[in-house]
């Protein structure tokens, strides 16, 4: 059995985060969305069909997140 890493738990932390909200990323600085990005970038889940197409959903939403607040707007207005 692998061995949990800091990495992975940071991960699962930032994830637990996420998760907790109705409004999801919201809550999260762009730094943290940033390094949510490369932790869930490096994690390898193409053992599992599921498990990778919320890999792309996910990094898909933190892409729009981080363009959001970049721009200083909101998609949607």
């Amino acid at each position: 059995m692998p061995e949990i890493t800091d990495e992975d738990r940071e991960r699962v932390e930032l994830l637990r985060l996420v998760s907790s909200s109705k409004n999801e990323f919201k809550n999260l600085t762009l730094e943290q969305l940033k390094r949510l990005q490369e932790l869930v970038e490096k994690k390898d889940y193409s053992h599992d069909k599921k498990a990778h197409r919320s890999k792309v959903k996910l990094l898909g939403k933190i892409n729009v997140r981080i363009y959001e607040i970049t721009e200083g707007r909101g998609i949607w207005g």
